[in-house]
C-alpha cells in the first residue's frame, strides 16, 4: 500500500472522529428539531473509505532515476497538503449534517404568581421565659424556631412583635428574611417592663395586620404564662382579630408540673432560679384560637415547639401559581455558513495551490 494511501486512512479516520467531537460537543448545547439528521453523520467515514478507494484506482507507479531530491519531510508535507481538500470537505459534510438537523436554543422565564400570607409571630419575652425546662431555656428554644420558620417560608411576609409588661413591633411585616431573622435573635427579656400583657402582644399583631391585603392573615402567639397586665384584655383583642379576618394559632410554652425558673433578680441583673409550678392560661388561648378559627397548642419541649411550628407551616403553605413561557431561536445559520466557507476555501485551495493536470 502507497504512503498516499495510508495517510488518506489515517486522515479519515481523523475525520470521523472530528464528526463525532463536534456532535458530542454540540449536542447538549441546543435543541434539535430533526434529531434524525444526525444519522447522516455516518455519511462521513463512508466519503473516507470512497476517498482510500478512488485514491487506490487511480493510484501509479512513476518510476524515477533517483528519490535523493525528495526529503522524507517534504514528501510526508506534499502528501498531506494533497489530503487537505478531503479534511476539509468532511468537516464542511459534518457541519451541513449538523446545520440540517436545525439546533435551536431555548430561553425560558417564568411569571409567578404567589397569593402570600401574611404572618406575624407575637412573642412573649416576660423574664418567666428563662424557665430550664427547655434548652438551653424557653426564650432561646421559641426564638430559634421561629428563625427556622421563617426560613421555611420564603413567599411570605412576615413580622415580629414581642411582649412583656407591653408590647411593640420588633419588625414590620417583610420579605427580606435575613434581617428579620436578625432581630428574632437580638430579643432578650427586659427590653420592656416586667409582666405578661397577652392582650396587647396579640392587639399589636393583629394591628401589624390591618393594611393588608393577603387573602390570609395569620398570628402565630407564644406565651409561657397568664395574663396580668395591659391595657386591652386577651379576648377584646380576640375580637378585633375576628373583625380583621386574622386568624390566631397560640401556643403554651413550659413543661407540665414544675420548672427551674427565675423568681428574683438580682442587683446585677442576673436572676434567682427556684423550681416553680408552671401556670399557663389555657382555657383563655384556647378560647382566643376558637374565636379566630384558629388552634391552641402546649409545647412541653423543644421538640414539640418545633413539630408545633411545623404543623402550622403546613397548615399555612403558601400557593404559587407558575407559568411557564420559552422562545426558541435558531442557530443553523452559524453552522451552514461555516460549512460553505470550508468549501470556499478548499475550491481555492485545490484551484491556486495544487496544480493538478487534466
Amino acid at each position: 500500500m502507497s504512503r498516499q494511501n495510508n495517510i488518506a486512512i489515517a486522515l479519515s479516520g481523523i475525520a470521523s472522529l472530528g464528526a463525532f467531537l463536534v456532535w458530542y460537543f454540540l449536542k447538549d448545547k441546543y435543541i434539535y428539531q430533526n434529531e434524525w439528521a444526525f444519522w447522516l453523520l455516518l455519511l462521513v467515514p463512508l466519503y473516507g473509505v470512497y476517498h482510500w478507494w478512488s485514491l487506490e484506482r487511480r493510484h501509479v507507479d512513476v518510476q524515477l532515476p533517483t528519490l535523493s531530491h525528495f526529503g522524507r519531510h517534504q514528501a510526508w508535507l506534499s502528501e498531506f497538503q494533497v489530503q487537505l481538500p478531503f479534511m476539509m470537505r468532511a468537516l464542511a459534510l459534518t457541519f451541513l449534517v449538523m446545520s440540517l438537523a436545525r439546533p435551536q436554543s431555548l430561553m425560558s422565564w417564568q411569571n409567578v404568581s404567589t397569593e402570600g400570607i401574611d404572618i406575624v409571630i407575637s412573642m412573649d419575652i416576660s423574664a418567666s421565659m428563662l424557665a430550664k425546662d427547655f434548652k438551653p431555656d424557653r426564650l432561646e428554644s421559641s426564638k430559634e424556631v421561629a428563625a427556622r420558620f421563617v426560613r421555611g417560608r420564603p413567599n411570605d411576609r412576615i413580622g415580629l412583635v414581642v411582649y412583656e409588661g407591653e408590647a411593640f413591633t420588633q419588625c414590620p411585616l417583610t420579605t427580606d428574611h435575613n434581617v428579620l431573622i436578625k432581630l428574632i435573635k437580638e430579643i432578650r427579656t427586659g427590653m420592656i417592663k416586667d409582666g405578661t400583657a397577652i392582650g396587647m402582644g396579640l392587639a399589636t399583631a393583629v394591628n401589624r395586620l390591618r393594611d393588608s391585603d393577603a387573602k390570609s392573615k395569620v398570628v402565630i402567639l407564644t406565651t409561657d404564662g397568664e395574663n396580668n397586665t395591659g391595657s386591652i384584655s386577651p379576648l377584646t383583642a380576640a375580637e378585633i382579630a375576628v373583625q380583621q379576618g386574622v386568624r390566631v394559632y397560640t401556643i403554651g410554652v413550659g413543661t407540665i408540673g414544675k420548672a427551674l425558673s427565675p423568681v428574683a433578680i438580682y442587683p446585677d441583673g442576673s436572676y434567682k432560679y427556684e423550681m416553680a409550678d408552671v401556670r399557663i392560661d389555657e382555657e383563655l388561648l384556647t378560647e382566643i384560637a376558637a374565636l379566630t378559627d384558629g388552634k391552641y397548642f402546649r409545647a412541653t419541649d423543644e421538640k414539640v415547639l418545633q413539630s408545633i411550628f411545623e404543623e402550622i407551616d403546613m397548615m399555612e403553605k403558601t400557593r404559587i401559581d407558575v407559568t411557564e413561557h420559552s422562545r426558541r431561536s435558531e442557530n443553523y445559520f452559524w453552522m451552514a455558513a461555516l460549512a460553505a466557507l470550508l468549501i470556499g476555501l478548499e475550491f481555492f485551495y485545490r484551484q491556486l495551490v495544487l496544480q493538478t493536470l487534466p
